[in-house]
């Protein structure tokens, strides 16, 4: 078995859900001629996401930011808001969505279904540019 590893930056993004499948897409041209294989992605921060999901109608990414804003923000217990009212927030919906994928990697591309693209939730405000090690087990 041999591992690839590669480091990207994804470009700060607005508060919500952004498909980021084409960027990691990029990422692992240089490896198309892996056939077979597992794709782990680690995005390294505590206050984004990944999830796959719905990739053809951005409502449904309107409605994932709506459903997670509704269930988590402005709840008046929080104490962690050293970075602002949307800090704790941020790291609840981490927690619950997760920070890691595994993909399969069959004939060189990820064997997503039809319908499915990889997700960034950004639940900052402000939050910047993210981090995700790309790790290809073949």
């Amino acid at each position: 078995m041999s591992i690839f590893q590669k480091t990207i930056k994804i470009s700060p993004k607005t508060r919500g859900f952004h498909l980021i499948t084409k960027e990691i897409e990029n990422a692992l041209v240089s490896f198309s001629n892996v056939s077979d294989g597992i794709l782990h992605i680690f995005l390294k921060h505590t206050s984004a996401s990944l999830t796959i999901n719905e990739n053809a109608d951005p409502t449904v990414r309107d409605d994932m930011e709506e459903f997670f804003c509704d269930t988590v923000d402005d709840k008046p217990y929080y104490v962690h808001t050293y970075e602002g009212k949307d800090d704790m927030p941020a790291h609840i919906k981490s927690s619950l969505l997760g920070n890691s994928l595994n993909i399969p990697v069959s004939n060189g591309k990820m064997n997503l279904g039809t319908w499915q693209g990889i997700y960034l939730g950004e639940h900052r405000d402000h939050g910047g540019s993210r981090t995700l090690v790309l790790t290809l087990h073949y």
